[in-house]
This record gives C-alpha cells, structure tokens and sequence, in this order.
C-alpha cells in the first residue's frame, strides 16, 4: 500500500524538533517514532496516531476518526485520521502522537 509523501513530508516538518526521532516502514505506510516508540503514521491517505489506551475513547469521539483496524481487529490505542481532519487539525493529532510516545520509556 502506498502513502501519501506529501502527508508524510509535513508530519516529519512537525517532528522535526524532536530528539531520538526515526522512520520505519510498517503497516504498509511509514511510522514516525520517538526513542524507538511509534508516535504516528501515514497509511493510504490517512494519518493513524497512537494515542494510548487512556485517550482512546476521546479520540474516538472526534470527528473524522476511527479505529485503527489493520490487522481486522482494532488495535486499542491507536485511531485513523481521516483526510478531511488533517488539514485543520494535524499539528493537534501529531503532538497527541508525541505524548504518548514520549510517556513510554525509550527502547
């Protein structure tokens, strides 16, 4: 599955002031992590951020999101953004990504 570069490219302009910052292919997209922790991502057209299982359920309850279900399950913790979402609302979606990431200890 490809990924929306242009998505990808303004996600990694925000991430850039963070430290331990890398990229990893997966989910057929690319992952932005954070000390070895995957904060968010850009799958299809979509951004998919890990917000924790604590903000979940918030997060679900904003517009334009639903459950990370790749595997065909939902992966709790971890919400789809959907296009409409992303273009008012990314830097807000990105740093709910860096919080959790940066609440885990490093790997």
């Amino acid at each position: 599955m490809a990924y929306n570069k242009t998505l990808a490219e303004k996600v990694r302009e925000l991430l850039q002031r963070n430290d331990g910052l890398t990229e990893k292919q997966m989910f057929g997209g690319l992952a932005f992590m954070l000390n070895g922790n995957m904060a968010c991502g850009v799958v299809g057209e979509e951004l998919m951020v890990r917000v924790g299982p604590d903000n979940y359920q918030d997060a679900l309850e904003q517009r334009y999101t639903r459950p990370m279900d790749f595997t065909g399950r939902p992966l709790k913790g971890m919400v789809y953004v959907e296009e409409d979402a992303i273009a008012a609302a990314l830097d807000e979606w990105v740093n709910r990504g860096v919080e959790f990431a940066g609440s885990l200890p490093p790997k």
